[in-house]
């Protein structure tokens, strides 16, 4: 690794001065638009990227898994993951005069031009759709719970309509450009976060131990706790899902070798992750200690009461989902936007920016509407793709990029994750497809 780099690696690529026309593309791209990001933008897109719908799910997680594994899952995840977004942070410069601004693009330099697009692209893809589609229906769930406690005598309104309502707000939030231009919201969605965390395990305190809680497994028969077991990992790890944006993030902060943006951004993440467990461990232990195995997927629908707190932390929970929605979207509007471009060479501009990213909230939105299996969607997603991109693909290209020596402490800790990993991708969807299936047996659509 040398220590000299160009001057401008903003302005460069494979050590080649950009064309103009090729400049004018990369600044008007979601992700290479803008280099003025602070340490701080990066430690709130972190915390809106992980504290998502997955911290309302985790007490019910807990019920599946029991105190010892629940405990031991929740605190191996977060070292883990920390583990993992360090070297994520750490590769995004470690060529000389060349940025991977995008996690396909480190892909490509670990695995080779063509197989790194086909690793990484697809499984990216799955994870930022994913969570789109079920934070749609999180954000319509939260609006539903909020106007059912706020109005009781109200007529019941449909979950499909208060999904739309939902999404029309990202019609119009979708148009920002780059992270930057949505870092307000994304603030908000942060602190949101970190309120109805608060709300949730405060709450519960105050309802205190319930007087027939149980902590025994839920199901009755082997096989159903088996699979609440796999579906309950899913729903962890779809709790630290933060990784498929970070290098997008880490793109935005300004870089220069002398200052190169690893640090201001390794210390967003930091906070960030304080912020996590803060959010995170009460919300499950309190959760679980409170209701046991009678808690509901999420959190928020176990308290009804004291009935205006509830209400509100349901609001913060919209209000956040709409800043994490637009987090996950951002680099799907960037890779649409560049094969556009690029590939199909259509002319950058407005039209071309409202025409797609419209299409996406509209898919996104409809696919929401048509499954909201919120708790089964959960542990699916986050076995299938978010222990690969989360929990040990940046392992894979650790050790392909660097060469650790075999036996050596970096090698070892890769090949734990990497193992953790794997089990994890395999076991957990099982879990949540169970789940899919036993509720789509009663499912009515568009109800």
């Amino acid at each position: 690794m040398g220590t000299q780099a160009p001057p401008a690696p903003d302005a460069q690529t494979n050590g080649t001065k950009k064309s103009a026309e090729q400049q004018k593309i990369d600044d008007w791209l979601p992700i290479t638009s803008s280099r003025g990001a602070k340490w701080w933008y990066s430690a709130f897109h972190n915390v809106t990227a992980m504290v998502g719908a997955g911290v309302l799910g985790l007490p019910y997680a807990m019920s599946e898994l029991g105190w010892g594994p629940g405990i031991a899952v929740l605190i191996l995840s977060w070292i883990i993951t920390l583990y993992t977004l360090w070297q994520m942070v750490q590769m995004h410069e470690m060529v000389p005069g060349k940025r991977f601004n995008r996690y396909h693009e480190l892909g490509q330099h670990a695995f080779g031009e063509k197989l790194g697009l086909w690793i990484v692209v697809p499984q990216q893809l799955i994870v930022e759709v994913g969570v789109d589609i079920v934070y749609m229906v999180t954000g319509g769930t939260s609006l539903q719970k909020f106007h059912d406690t706020v109005c009781t005598d109200c007529k019941h309104i449909k979950l499909t309509y208060f999904i739309m309502i939902f999404a029309s707000v990202h019609f119009v939030l979708a148009q920002l450009p780059n992270f930057n231009s949505i870092s307000g919201v994304s603030l908000a969605a942060a602190v949101m976060s970190l309120s109805y965390s608060t709300i949730a395990w405060g709450a519960s305190v105050d309802k205190g131990k319930q007087s027939d809680v149980e902590y025994g497994y839920k199901s009755h028969s082997t096989a159903g706790t088996v699979f609440g077991f796999f579906s309950a990992l899913g729903t962890v790890a779809f709790a630290y899902a933060g990784h498929n944006v970070v290098l997008e993030i880490q793109a935005t902060i300004p870089s220069s070798p002398e200052k190169p943006s690893k640090k201001p951004m390794w210390k967003g993440v930091v906070v960030a992750y304080i912020v996590v467990a803060l959010c995170y461990f009460p919300v499950s232990l309190v959760g679980y200690w409170a209701f046991g195995n009678a808690v509901e997927d999420n959190i928020l629908v176990t308290l009804s009461k004291p009935r205006w707190l509830i209400a509100m932390a349901n609001l913060f929970v919209v209000v956040h989902v709409i800043g994490s929605y637009q987090i996950y979207a951002m680099p799907v509007f960037d890779m649409m936007e560049t094969v556009l471009v690029k590939k199909l060479h259509f002319s950058p501009g407005i039209l071309l920016r409202l025409i797609t990213r419209s299409a996406y909230v509209a898919l996104t939105m409809f696919l929401a509407m048509t499954f909201p299996f919120f708790d089964g969607l959960l542990s699916f997603f986050g076995g299938f793709a978010f222990a690969p991109t989360t929990y040990f693909l940046p392992c894979i290209m650790w050790l392909a990029i660097y060469k650790p020596k075999k036996y050596s402490l970096s090698w070892i800790t890769n090949w734990i994750c990497i193992v953790l990993g794997v089990l994890l991708m395999v076991i957990a969807p099982i879990g949540g497809l169970r789940v899919i299936i036993v509720k789509a047996k009663t499912y009515k659509f568009y109800s």
